[in-house]
């Protein structure tokens, strides 16, 4: 009882309104400063991975990198013939107005498509790459004022930073859309659980204010750690899932003290009584959260580290939130309680039952007899159940999400397909970067000259070329067209031809020649290599993290052991089920995505970081509670299914929340993301409603006293229960 969660909680318990408005000033003082900072967002360089990186460093280095750009394409509004006079009239004008800008770095001629239906204006940015999506403004503005002065024919805007832009936008509105679905249904849940709107809206307010401190917070963080754009996504889908799972934990066990006590027991002590055991559960499921998700960042890549960051902040601000907040608010609410039980009695009616008494209910009975009378049966059966839908893992097929997969709902996108199919040359751009000693600059040239040649000669390029060198004459680039698409089989044969063909014969002969190729495709290619070069350090990280957390919440070598075992069981059947269902083509329909046949190459790895850290809420919830038993003597066997009976339905009810949260994002249409909802939301339900409910009693029902080795809680339950008695703390009796 003199635990820090105690502690804490005993303060704010006795000083309740000092909490609350403590807790509000927090969460203003961080979006005060988050606000006054700003968001220090990641640059180009900061994405740079693998030779693609390598290469565009060397070309950033001698200002040769390649620059963002738009392109206007202009056509006729019936879709039929261009009129070439009044097209290039507006294609001039549109030059004029665009070399104004100090937003453009230059205009190239107009190009007219091989049908003559559709000429194009590219207009190139100045400054960072990832920044162009903020002028774009500037450049659609230009081109609605042609479209205006040129009413005879229709000009559309496409490019990376508009795509980007619409991205960005559409973003936001599926995150409101998320947020419409989620709020509701997890009110309608709490209230399921307590029975009550005002004791439902405890977890929702608290979890609500954290994630406005997360972001505010993550602002801050984010000049020490670069923010990928994503930080704010990832705050919201895991602050309210943890948010409210970890007030609901402290807020249900408080309920059953309340309802065990009859009365007898003030709210301040009631309030001591949680913080001493799901208090405590929930700052070690924290602390698990953190340090799992901590090891994204030897990923060393800025967007794993950006959705680390935001990841700890949040669960961070939720322990706080938990363990200062909400014994203040349980106080408050108690003593309203306990006032109004106090006029029932003195008007003679009879006193409210408080739901959250310990039964487990006839369902959760029925659903764990199975593994109470035939645990090897049990654990047999669903291990196998998991490992079917392993299966599919087989066929795993990880791609790095190209502009190509966005949704067509963005019109810069509609555009672009446009762009592509009047333009078949322009749709993908390899660069070859050459740095050598300045002497040998003419040397370099030839070699660039004779790859120009040769992709001229292979079918997987087209006959463009542009080369350029430094003004110091060390850096050297050569541009090659390819016309296909950049997620297309093709292109990834053209780099594969560059790298393993061309470049060797023929500047890989030039003594202390460094060179790379950069463009979408060697991004595309480049990227899902360094995360799986990253991946057994950080999966070696992660299970060493979960066993030890455990190790450390348990005193048990073998409940270590157990809980890596079924969190890789778990995380495994989840990413087979998104394998099944997102690389085949049968529920595109039903779930609204067209299926590129691969999975984002950042969802396996961010699924097995975060559901290792989220599976601990349960793991140390339902696990503590068996624990506590059997350090009141209760043997083992009746403890585990003691334990699990009065958690089943705080578990079930966080379950559905966290659920509900990460299946929300199936709705959005990056489809990354929606598979990230729709892979973290099976792996939570696997793993409340099969894991915890199925595997986990059975394995320690088969296990018995074994499952806490090293340690014996049931052998110094039984051998001191004098000392245990003695211990026991004080509370305040009415």
């Amino acid at each position: 009882m003199n635990s820090l969660s105690v502690r804490v909680a005993r303060w704010s318990a006795r000083h309740p309104w000092r909490a609350i408005v403590g807790w509000l000033v927090f969460v203003a003082l961080c979006l005060g400063v988050g606000s006054a900072v700003g968001t220090n967002s990641a640059k180009t360089a900061d994405y740079r991975v693998g030779e693609a990186g390598r290469a565009e460093a060397l070309a950033a280095e001698a200002h040769l990198e390649r620059r963002a750009a738009e392109q206007v394409l202009i056509s006729s509004r019936s879709g039929g013939a261009l009129d070439e006079g009044a097209a290039r009239a507006a294609a001039d004008d549109l030059t004029e107005r665009m070399r104004r800008l100090p937003e453009v770095a230059g205009v190239a001629d107009p190009l007219l498509s091989e049908d003559r239906r559709i000429l194009m204006v590219e207009v190139a940015l100045k400054g960072e790459e990832r920044d162009a999506k903020d002028k774009v403004d500037a450049l659609v503005a230009q081109t609605s004022a042609v479209q205006k002065s040129h009413p005879g024919v229709l000009l559309e805007e496409t490019g990376s930073p508009s795509v980007s832009k619409g991205v960005d936008q559409q973003r936001s509105d599926d995150l409101a859309l998320s947020e419409a679905i989620t709020l509701p249904v997890t009110l309608l849940t709490l209230m399921v659980v307590f029975g009550s709107v005002t004791m439902a809206g405890v977890p929702l307010l608290l979890a609500l204010t954290s994630i406005a401190a997360a972001v505010g917070l993550s602002m801050g963080v984010s000049h020490v750690s670069p923010d990928a754009g994503v930080g704010t996504n990832v705050i919201l889908m895991i602050g309210l899932a943890v948010g409210v799972d970890y007030t609901l934990f402290y807020l249900k066990r408080e309920r059953e003290e309340r309802a065990r006590s009859g009365g007898r027991l003030s709210s301040e002590a009631l309030v001591e009584l949680a913080a001493a055991t799901s208090g405590r559960a929930v700052v070690v499921s924290g602390l698990a959260v953190v340090a799992s998700t901590a090891t994204l960042y030897l990923a060393s890549d800025v967007i794993f580290s950006s959705l680390a960051t935001g990841t700890i902040v949040v669960v961070l601000v939720a322990v706080a939130s938990s363990l200062t907040a909400l014994p203040a608010l349980l106080v408050k609410l108690g003593r309203r309680a306990e006032r109004r039980a106090l006029r029932r009695a003195e008007r003679g009616k009879p006193a409210r039952r408080v739901r959250g008494g310990t039964g487990g209910g006839r369902v959760w009975s029925a659903l764990l007899r199975p593994a109470a009378r035939h645990p090897l049966a049990t654990l047999c059966v669903s291990v196998v159940a998991l490992l079917a839908l392993v299966v599919p893992l087989a066929g795993l097929k990880i791609t790095e999400m190209s502009r190509d997969t966005h949704s067509r709902d963005i019109p810069a996108m509609r555009v672009y397909d446009r762009l592509n199919q009047a333009f078949p040359q322009q749709r993908v751009t390899h660069q070859v970067v050459v740095r050598a000693e300045a002497s040998r600059s003419p040397e370099v040239g030839g070699a660039l000259r004779e790859v120009a040649r040769r992709a001229a000669a292979d079918p997987l390029f087209t006959d463009a070329s542009r080369i350029r060198s430094s003004a110091d004459g060390r850096t050297s680039t050569l541009e090659l067209k390819v016309p296909y698409l950049g997620n297309s089989d093709e292109a990834y044969d053209s780099l594969d031809r560059l790298r393993d063909d061309f470049l060797p014969a023929t500047v890989g002969r030039i003594t202390g020649a460094e060179y790379g190729v950069s463009g979408d495709v060697a991004r595309y290619a480049d990227y899902p290599a360094h995360q799986n070069g990253k991946l057994p350090l950080v999966l070696g990280a992660l299970l060493l993290v979960t066993f030890a957390m455990t190790v450390y919440a348990f005193r048990s070598v073998v409940l270590g052991l157990l809980g890596v075992g079924l969190n890789l069981l778990s995380a495994a059947a989840a990413l087979g089920l998104l394998v099944l269902v997102f690389q085949g083509t049968w529920a595109e329909g039903l779930l609204d995505f067209r299926s590129t046949g691969s999975i984002g190459s950042r969802v396996p790895l961010f699924l097995f970081v975060i559901l290792f850290g989220l599976s601990m809420d349960y793991q140390v919830f339902v696990v503590s509670r068996i624990r506590e038993a059997v350090l009141s003597g209760v043997p083992t066997r009746q403890a585990v299914l003691d334990g699990i009976r009065s958690s089943a339905s705080v578990v079930t009810s966080a379950a559905v929340v966290m659920t509900t949260v990460f299946a929300s994002f199936v709705f959005l249409h990056i489809i990354e993301m929606k598979q990230m909802g729709f892979v973290l939301a099976a792996a939570v339900l696997i793993d409340a409603f099969v894991v915890r409910v199925m595997v986990l009693p059975a394995a320690m029902l088969l296990l018995g006293e074994s499952s806490w080795w090293p340690s014996r809680p049931g052998r110094r339950a039984t051998a001191a229960p004098e000392k245990r008695s003695a211990s026991r703390p004080a509370v305040d009796v009415r």
